[in-house]
């Protein structure tokens, strides 16, 4: 009996062995799953400042001649196209025609300005501030004259089609029509332009 005993437990503990070392022999090869590609669309930057534009203003000039100046409320109006670059650059080209109520200095009337500059800005989102310059032509009592004019300038967009906004000019004219007479101007300006 114990003879049996030992020899089926023996064969037991063979059979078992086995198994086990049969299992732990087998190797399984797994083949790999070929990755499926990502596609990578780049993002374009949005030009949001690229378009023409057209809008009004409302401000004061103030003209200087011969150490008398007067400040009077000055309007206008402009239109233009600005084009915004991927790094954030914004250049731009405007016309732009201002006239005032009754503006004299030192006996000379100033009739209106008419105004032809070119913008450099940077655009921020919903914000563009910008550097502008080019020529202006003054009318007045005396004649025209025509000269430079530089000026700082920011505008928000509230919509996207309409933005409120401030600029700043200054001009010197030299030589009022056939006479030696100079007259200098700063004008400050609210703006309201309407984007298309």
């Amino acid at each position: 009996m114990k003879t049996r005993i030992l020899a089926l437990t023996a064969a037991t503990a063979a059979a078992l062995g086995t198994t086990a070392l049969a299992g732990s022999l087998e190797v399984t090869t797994v083949e790999p799953t070929p990755a499926t590609p990502v596609e990578i669309t780049p993002v374009a930057p949005k030009n949001e400042w690229t378009g023409a534009y057209t809008g009004l203003s409302y401000g004061s000039n103030r003209a200087e001649n011969g150490g008398t100046d007067n400040t009077e409320a000055a309007y206008g109006l402009f239109g233009g196209y600005d084009y915004q670059w991927n790094n954030g650059l914004v250049t731009g080209a405007e016309i732009e025609y201002q006239g005032n109520d009754s503006q004299s200095v030192n006996g000379i009337d100033v009739d209106d300005v008419t105004r032809a500059k070119a913008k450099l800005g940077y655009g921020m989102g919903r914000t563009m501030v910008y550097t502008t310059a080019g020529m202006s032509k003054v009318n007045t009592s005396l004649g025209e004259a025509s000269a430079p004019v530089y000026g700082i300038g920011a505008e928000y967009k509230v919509t996207e089609r309409f933005g409120v906004g401030a600029e700043y000019l200054s001009e010197d004219f030299e030589d009022l029509g056939s006479t030696t007479t100079d007259l200098n101007s700063d004008t400050l300006n609210l703006r309201g332009t309407l984007r298309f």
